[in-house]
This record gives structure tokens, sequence and C-alpha cells, in this order.
């Protein structure tokens, strides 16, 4: 008898370590890319003129997402939005150099807060610190605070470089510089910064953890990536479908930084080269991504962590006659999505409308983490667990004083340009390209009223500033 009942306690010992080590938390691991299109990855887009296996291979273990969203496709104002799970509006962070309120609720600090280890790895660009953002560790940082290293660059082509200029790896709080790692961009960073993710995940120890992984890649400037020389050829790239050589009017960045990267008027010779250098950047990212997705493999950690994958914004590269992020056209507020884990269908697809801002209250959701109430974006988790198919009936956009955007679920969109009091209205079924402007046509003047008035009802209801003015 007295071995029967040793036998019961042994088993029921098991069972309940089994039961343990069942309920760990899953981690989370966001590998975020800087302005890359969403159809930059192969098997997403059926682009054959693209090398991405790793994502690929990401794609095939969990859900994509075709209409993803950033609402506002610049880096400082989309990553303050994913970290906070608010509206720029909100958070004020569109007001540039204004800092976060001290009591903002980071994504980081959220899960830290419920005995998560939040790590922090690559490009920081907004107007917090880590430590304050709730990040445990740092590694692989990299922000501006370089300049008396700083040396003048040309990119690929012999422009002058403008973007990262003084850049540099460094400690949290700035003391240590490492410009032996290069100043600016240099063209194997994202193998720098995969190293650095690929360390915590090596030492990582009992607790789940939350690692966010910030890449600069696609980014000005371009540089070839080693080993990348001569894979894509400019002959075999294919400008995108909706080509122009110049945009039909002032968009409201005209002048910007991003515009001038590439010589007016556009010429399908030079999109078709900086398409090769571009693809060429992203395949690298997809290789350091894969040699960071490998080492989580190889810790035995890849089944019980949900693994995001998406960019900040887009790029036109060439699109409507743009070269830049600045603009509410779909190739750049469309961003590129992956989400894989435990009770994620692998290889399933999704359409529904989703915000970056709202992978931080989805991630709460899927582990099990209380939603801050000061985080106004919706979850998307039962379109992700399967329970359901659509997320918003409309999507919101906005930059400066000069664009605002809607899109319906059903596929229209309407963008308007305050400064201009201009419209532009879309068809996206029958105009994925966003080639015909149907505005000021009598037999959709129906549809623009509606779009118009949702439209202005969320400004309201959301804050524009432009209204109080």
């Amino acid at each position: 008898m007295r071995n029967l009942t040793i036998k019961l306690l042994s088993a029921l010992c098991l069972f309940a370590g089994s039961v343990m080590a069942d309920e760990k938390k899953p981690n989370v691991l966001f590998l975020l890319a800087d302005d890359q299109r969403a159809d930059t990855i192969r098997s997403l887009a059926g682009n054959d003129r693209i090398h991405t296996p790793n994502l690929d291979a990401l794609a095939a273990r969990g859900m994509s997402f075709s209409r993803a969203t950033c609402s506002y496709p610049i880096c400082w104002m989309s990553r303050s939005e994913i970290m906070s799970g608010m509206h720029g509006w909100e958070h004020q962070q569109s007001r540039r150099g204004i800092d976060f309120d001290p009591d903002t609720k980071f994504w980081a600090g959220t899960f830290k807060q419920a005995g998560y280890d939040t790590w922090y790895v690559g490009k920081w660009h907004v107007n917090t610190t880590p430590t304050k953002a709730g990040y445990s560790k740092v590694a692989g940082y990299y922000r501006g605070g370089g300049g008396k290293w700083m040396k003048e660059q040309q990119d690929w082509k012999g422009f002058p470089v403008t973007g990262y200029r003084g850049w540099i790896f460094q400690s949290e709080d700035g003391k240590k510089k490492y410009p032996e790692l290069g100043v600016g961009l240099t063209p194997d960073i994202s193998a720098k910064f995969a190293d650095a993710a690929i360390g915590l995940i090596q030492q990582q120890g009992d607790k789940p953890w939350l690692m966010q992984v910030n890449f600069t890649a696609p980014h000005d400037p371009l540089f070839m990536p080693p080993g990348m020389e001569g894979k894509y050829k400019t002959e075999y790239m294919k400008v995108p479908e909706n080509f122009l050589p110049e945009h039909p009017f002032d968009h409201g960045n005209f002048d910007g930084r991003d515009e001038a990267l590439l010589a007016w008027p556009r010429t399908r010779y030079a999109v078709k080269d900086l398409l090769r250098v571009y693809y060429s950047v992203v395949d690298d990212l997809d290789a350091q991504v894969g040699r960071i997705l490998k080492a989580l493999k190889e810790s035995g950690e890849l089944d019980n962590t949900i693994v995001i994958y998406s960019s900040d914004h887009g790029m036109a590269v060439g699109s409507h006659g743009l070269r830049g992020k600045q603009n509410m056209y779909e190739h750049t507020i469309n961003v590129p999505m992956i989400i894989a884990g435990p009770g994620i269908e692998a290889g399933s697809r999704s359409d529904a409308q989703t915000y970056l801002r709202e992978l931080y209250p989805t991630t709460c959701d899927l582990v099990g983490i209380k939603i801050p109430e000061e985080v106004t974006a919706k979850s998307f988790a039962a379109v992700l667990r399967g329970k359901a198919e659509k997320h918003h009936e409309d999507i919101f956009g906005y930059y400066t004083n000069a664009q605002r955007m809607i899109r319906s679920d059903d596929n229209w969109k309407l963008i308007y340009y305050p400064v201009k009091e201009y419209w532009q209205l879309f068809d996206l079924k029958r105009d994925p390209w966003e080639m015909s402007n149907l505005a000021g046509l009598p037999r959709h003047q129906a549809r623009f009223e509606l779009l118009k008035k949702r439209l202005q009802a969320w400004r309201k209801k959301q804050g524009d500033p432009l209204l109080a003015e």
C-alpha cells in the first residue's frame, strides 16, 4: 500500500510539473524593419524578383495580414504608436520634440510588470529612453550622438548621405560610444543587430521574455550588403505598376529629404537600379531574421514564442513618382505583417484591417496580461485565434497637416489634402494601384460624400489639430 501511495504521489508530482511547464507564458519576439514595402516578401506578394526564404518560412508557420496598416508613415511617430498603443494625437508625439507623459503605460513596461524579462535591440527613435519605456536590458543600442566621429559618406550611387548621419552604437546612457562598429549606417548593420539579439536569446533564464529587435533596413542610405554583390541585376528588376516620372501634384513633401534621394523626373532605369539595391538590403535582412530564428530554435523556445515580423511603414520607391514614405498610398501605409506562434494557424492569411499600434494589446491578450486602460488601440487576437474575420470597418491615416485618409473594409479609399483642398477617391478592388481618381465623377458622388462624412466624424472624435485652428 505504501509503495502504491508513493507511486501515485510521484505521478502527481510529474503531472503537476508538466502542467506548470505547459503554463509558462509564451515569449514574444517582435522583429521590425524600417521602410519595407509589403510587396517585398516573395511568397506573400507573388514577387519572383526577390529572395526571402526565411520570411516565407515564417509566413508558412503563422498568419500573414494583407491590410496591416501604419497610420502615420514616419519612423518616430509609427514607433511611438507601437510602443504606447495610442494614436499620435493622444500621446502628442506628432508634435516632435515633446516627451512622453511619464505615466504612459508602454508595451514593455506592461510586460515587465507582469513578470517578463524585456529586451531591446537596435534603432531607438522615440522621445524617451528604453529604461523609462520598461526595458530591463538593452543590446546593440543604436541612435544619434556620434557626431564627432562622423565622416562624409556617399550611398551606392554616389549621392551624399543625409540619413542616420552621426548615428552610432552606444550604451543606453550614452556615456560609452562604439565608433569601431561604424558611424552612420554600414553595409553589415543588420548582422550587428542580429548578433545582439542572438546574444540575448542565448542568455535567457527561466522567465518568459519580450524582445523587440529594430532593424534599420531597408531605410536609406542604401549600401550593398556583404555577399550580395551581383545577386540582383538592374535589367531584371520590374518597376512598380504605378510607376510615374513625377507625382501629379505636391502631396505635402515634395521638398522633403526622402524625395531628394532620387533625381527628378524619375526614370525607369533609375527606379530599377534603386530596386536592385533595395532588394539586396531586404534579402540580407531576411538572412539575419533567419539567424535569429535559428538561435531561437536551438534554445528550445521556438514553439513557445510568438514571433511578429513587420515594418514601421512602407515606401514609394518609384510608385506614383515618389521615392519616400510620406504619403497615404497602399505601398506606404500597408506594411508586411506575419505573426506565428502557439494557437495561430500555420499558413493562414487574413485581410482584416489592423493597425501596427494594436500589436501591444493583441500580445497582451495572447499571453494573458491585462491591457492597461490607457491603451486605446484595439486587440485583434480574435482574428489570430480564428474567431473573427474582420476587425475594423474603416482604417484612418494622417500625415502632418498635409494628408488625411479613410479606407473602408470594402476597399474604397478617400485621401484628403487639406493644404490644397484636394481629394482622391480610389476603388481598390478595380484599381489596386490607385491610378484612377474617381473624386468628382457624378456616378461616385454618393460614395465620396459617405466616406467624407465618416472621415470628418473620425477627425472630430480623434481630435484632429487642424479642426482646432
